[in-house]
């Protein structure tokens, strides 16, 4: 029987190339210290009934955690603490077995089969377009168009919109908070028809400065692309008020809701969004597989974005006749699979009930906010919590002198805590904070006070590891 061993919480002898820690870059890391398990994982603890200890009154990261097998386990001879879902989520058992079933039961292609696995695939592909558009509230199912990623979703609305209804000098206004997906797609369209992209700075909170994007406004402005809550700031913004301003002067709206389709509930017809984007990955389902939200009358005018099976209505030597949305959006064979994966999540998630996620996830970020605060030399970023604002579950930070990279292997290694390092799909919002990286720390209601209870004593344990070399 394997022994899994870690090595003790105490310092160490510093070996040569442990020096200058924090001026190497993140894809040169080394450290001296032996990685004893290395991804060890003991199978016989990925078992789904395996919980918390019994509390009171569990909380409802106790009361979710065992339908998660992935989280009970160990990792390099740690109890695995997962505090990345702001980079993808895990997925429940009811997941998984929906996955699963439609592999062995009923696997085959949509639309094109009159038999009776193509007709049942076809219903229930069917079935998760329309539980997401119930779930974002949108009036219409057709105005949910798969796609297989948020990011090829921002690309759709870039190309097949902004294509055909940008010209020269109009404008595309962002913030510098942006994940590179709403930015490069916007780039590169700008620089084909002569747009113009400009960009809102944050405030002295560390917010996107919102005075500042309505003072930006003019009749210049077609499109006004933001996130609803920043994967690194933390920080959410007012969509119902930026699309009011956004249409006063006859410009769009297009929402990055990654962040906040997960955590809250989202209601695209009271935002007024004219398109919004989310991805399954983040909110328990499949990875492969994410979502485009847009008014029936936008995606109505807009030509396909890719060509090829589904997406037509005649095709002829010299040309062809394209089908309405969404079909004219979901060219080929699409991921099945990960869509019927995607409608299992939404049932997990509406089971719990949106507003019951939101609010236990406020208090535990809360939480790991003012836990966070305890570590000493560390720099969190964006608003700091108060009655007037809320922070989504995540924190991004640095501690003095530390390499964030270092810090999250060292966490990994010694003590099986998972967070993410780096600029998070955001170099531009890390050059503006003065930064080329950050460490992040992002909870979802599977976790627990326990989980930050842990990661607060790793922290402070690797920050006395690599303090000790000066």
């Amino acid at each position: 029987m394997e022994v899994l061993t870690k090595l003790p919480s105490f310092k160490f002898p510093c070996p040569s190339h442990c020096c200058s820690i924090t001026s190497r870059s993140s894809s040169n890391v080394r450290f001296g210290f032996r990685r004893i398990s290395p991804l060890s994982i003991c199978a016989s603890t990925v078992n789904e009934a395996v919980a918390e200890p019994t509390v009171d009154s569990p909380s409802l990261g106790h009361s979710t955690r065992p339908q998660f097998p992935i989280l009970h386990q160990e990792v390099n001879g740690s109890k695995l603490v997962y505090l990345d879902n702001a980079a993808t989520s895990q997925k429940p058992t009811a997941v998984l077995k929906t996955l699963q079933n439609y592999y062995e039961a009923y696997n085959s292609n949509v639309h094109r089969g009159i038999h009776f696995l193509s007709a049942k695939a076809t219903d229930e592909y069917e079935s998760a377009r329309r539980k997401i558009a119930s779930f974002i509230n949108a009036s219409d199912s057709r105005e949910i168009v798969f796609t297989k990623n948020a990011s090829e979703a921002i690309n759709l609305v870039a190309y097949s919109w902004g294509l055909s209804n940008l010209k020269p000098e109009d404008e595309i206004i962002l913030t510098v908070a942006e994940h590179h997906s709403a930015i490069v797609p916007w780039q590169l369209v700008a620089q084909k028809v002569g747009a113009v992209l400009k960009f809102v700075d944050l405030n002295q909170d560390e917010t996107p400065d919102i005075d500042k994007l309505k003072e930006m406004l003019s009749r210049k402005t077609k499109i006004v692309v933001v996130h609803h809550v920043s994967n690194v700031l933390a920080s959410v913004l007012p969509i119902r008020d930026i699309a009011q301003w956004a249409h006063d002067v006859g410009a769009k709206v297009l929402v990055d809701a990654c962040q906040s389709v997960p955590h809250m509930m989202v209601d695209v017809q009271s935002l007024n969004a004219d398109f919004l984007v989310a991805s399954s990955h983040k909110m328990c389902g499949p990875t492969g597989i994410g979502f485009l939200y847009g008014k029936i009358d936008l995606l109505s005018s807009m030509p396909p974005f890719l060509g090829g099976g589904e997406m037509i209505s005649d095709v002829y030597l010299d040309h062809s006749t394209y089908a309405e949305p969404p079909s004219r959006f979901e060219a080929g064979t699409p991921a099945i699979g990960e869509a019927i994966g995607l409608g299992a999540a939404i049932d997990y998630l509406s089971g719990i009930g949106m507003q019951t996620i939101h609010d236990y996830e406020v208090e535990l970020g809360r939480y790991l906010y003012e836990r966070l605060l305890s570590v000493p030399n560390i720099r969190i970023y964006g608003p700091a919590p108060s009655e007037k604002v809320q922070r989504a579950a995540l924190c991004s930070f640095n501690v003095e002198n530390l390499h964030p990279t270092d810090l999250a292997t060292f966490l990994d290694q010694q003590h099986g805590v998972a967070i993410r390092s780096g600029h998070h799909c955001a170099q531009p919002l890390h050059r503006y904070l003065g930064v080329s990286s950050s460490a992040r720390a992002s909870l979802y209601f599977y976790n627990t006070k326990e989980d930050v209870d842990n990661f607060i004593h790793a922290l402070n344990d690797t920050v006395n590891f690599f303090n000790s070399f000066k």
